[in-house]
């Protein structure tokens, strides 16, 4: 059994300046002052850690940065949330991604769910308004809400799922797919093999530099997807088999 891990933003699907249009608004709500700089894009760093550098850029005092932070990072999916149609009207859905998603999750011996620099709240919105979430066990995931380091969402969602389908998920036995070298590093730290997609900001050569075990320019060979996962999971049968030949 294969623990995949999708990543959400950029991966799966696209809103756009949406998020970026949530840290403005809270930040201008909760601070009393416009926004000057934003986060960067395309990062796939987590929620709360982008909340932190955009109070720290707008010159926001250090000994605030904690109490602020967590008052907007406690807003973002409700905030969110109120942009739900445009998400729905406006929203990309990577190329390749439905598609894709329904063949990991109709294959024997895959268990599909996210690890996410998103909030789960903010996870669930954008996944719900653009028809993905019917293909992922969202119970399981790792999420910012978890853990503001990304790489401990990994064993978050490992634990989850080991709990829910009765085993050990582990470096062998879970695969990342993801759009950034935030999603490289993930897998790399937190114990997870990496398919990197160049879907986002990140080029397929950055992406293999970085580490990920396979590249592909797109999710639209859902097959192809399938046959990389594999090769890059050991799974239990196999990992039993090589345990037998070392001794």
């Amino acid at each position: 059994m294969i623990l995949v891990l999708w990543d959400v933003d950029r991966t799966l699907l696209y809103v756009g300046d949406i998020d970026r249009r949530v840290y403005r608004e809270l930040f201008e709500e909760i601070v009393g002052q416009p926004a000057q700089s934003l986060p960067a894009r395309g990062t796939g760093v987590t929620m709360p850690l982008a909340v932190r550098e955009l109070l720290r850029v707008n010159g926001v005092e250090p000994e605030r940065t904690e109490e602020l932070a967590q008052r907007i990072v406690q807003r973002m999916p409700s905030q969110l949330e109120r942009h739900h149609e445009e998400i729905r009207r406006t929203g990309q859905v990577m190329p390749g991604a439905p598609a894709a998603l329904a063949a990991v999750q109709q294959e024997p011996g895959l268990v599909p769910t996210v690890v996410t620099g998103n909030l789960r709240g903010s996870a669930e919105s954008k996944l719900k308004a653009l028809g993905l979430d019917e293909y992922l066990d969202l119970g399981i995931g790792g999420y910012a809400s978890d853990d503001s380091y990304r790489p401990a969402l990994v064993r978050v969602a490992q634990q989850r799922a080991g709990a829910c389908h009765g085993r050990t998920f582990t470096r062998d036995t879970t695969v990342i797919i993801g759009d950034s070298l935030e999603d490289v590093r993930t897998g790399r730290e937190g114990g997870a093999q990496v398919i990197g997609v160049a879907s986002g900001t990140t080029s397929a050569e950055a992406l293999a530099a970085a580490g990920a075990c396979h590249v592909v320019p797109d999710l639209t060979d859902a097959q192809r997807v399938i046959r990389l996962i594999n090769q890059c999971a050991v799974s239990d049968v196999d990992q039993a088999d090589l345990n037998h030949r070392r001794w």
